[in-house]
């Protein structure tokens, strides 16, 4: 799993806590005028919370209730009759990865270091962004659209719903492309809200953190 805050910490018997929303890592509006206060209130204070409280109550006197959200989720992909604990303690995941790939006053030249990685994968840094554009506005639906780092390489891929690229794979930035993430901002505009995420807000620093 990639370097973010989990939000599963343990007691002093050892037995871990219910799962709690994890803080933004920047103010509500600081992500303005590109995805604005209102659409962060709904997207986080609604759906990301919804995720955790689901979670916890699906977990509740299981054997998942004391498990780390990143072991909830190797533990039940793939399995059908677990894929209301999976949807959710996925979806928690990736929220939390996707409010990470964004900062204010983000998007611009790349660090040195990972730059270097991006050319050696896409030729240059213009061709990664077009390739993740390509993702996030083509995938059907609700999804997400990651740069990666598999076998020494990036790559670009994309997943439905709450599918994330996680087996043997480092995810190293998240563009959420559900509808909720830009509707209110964008309307139908996909493309519109992935490019002003690509340009002004994509956070390589955090994409670097995850590739080293």
């Amino acid at each position: 799993m990639s370097k973010i805050e989990t939000s599963n910490s343990s007691t002093v018997r050892g037995a871990a806590s219910p799962h709690v929303l994890p803080a933004l890592p920047y103010a509500e509006n600081a992500l303005d005028p590109v995805i604005t206060a209102k659409t962060m209130s709904f997207h986080y204070g609604k759906h990301h919370k919804g995720y955790v409280d689901n979670l916890n109550k699906l977990i509740a006197g299981t054997e998942y209730a004391d498990l780390s959200l990143e072991k909830i989720i190797t533990s039940t992909v793939g399995q059908p009759e677990k894929t209301a604990i999976f949807n959710n303690a996925a979806q928690t995941w990736n929220h939390t990865f996707y409010w990470n790939s964004m900062r204010a006053k983000g998007g611009g030249e790349p660090p040195a270091a990972l730059k270097q990685k991006i050319e050696a994968s896409f030729a240059s840094v213009d061709a990664c962004k077009k390739e993740l554009a390509s993702a996030a506005v083509s995938q059907f639906g609700s999804g997400w659209a990651w740069l990666i780092l598999e076998g020494g390489k990036l790559k670009v891929v994309k997943t439905a719903n709450a599918d994330a690229p996680l087996k043997s794979i480092k995810p190293l930035l998240a563009i959420d492309v559900w509808e909720h993430a830009y509707y209110l901002d964008y309307q139908n505009r996909r493309a519109d809200y992935v490019n002003a995420v690509l340009d002004k807000l994509i956070n390589w620093e955090f994409a670097l953190q995850n590739a080293s």
